[in-house]
């Protein structure tokens, strides 16, 4: 499953939730029984772990309509969180990485 978010920057909150699932998820059966899923899943988390003004698409990968409740509901919820993380909260390297150190020039004359 993959999880995009939009910040729509208007004054209207609410929350809006689009799903999609392509051909290679499977038939038509396993594709809406991915999106049904998906649905109840973020139907259930997104008023408590979702972004106010904010629009995400959810979209089904292979294994998504079989994989176990708990997992699903777990990777809805892990994903709703991430985005809703400010991306400047994102914790930065302690130090920079050190540049390789130069190679000496060769001096004229000597064998090596």
């Amino acid at each position: 499953m993959v999880v995009q978010r939009l910040d729509r920057r208007d004054d209207n909150s609410t929350i809006r939730l689009g799903f999609t699932a392509t051909r290679k998820v499977g038939g038509a059966v396993v594709r809406n029984r991915a999106k049904r899923r998906l649905r109840e899943a973020a139907r259930a988390l997104a008023p408590q772990f979702g972004r106010p003004g904010s629009d995400y698409v959810f979209i089904a990968r292979m294994g998504t309509a079989d994989r176990p409740w708990d997992r699903l509901l777990d990777d809805v919820k892990s994903a709703l969180t991430r985005l809703a993380t400010p991306r400047s909260a994102a914790p930065k390297p302690t130090t920079a990485p050190t540049p390789p150190a130069p190679i000496p020039p060769a001096t004229a004359g000597q064998d090596s």
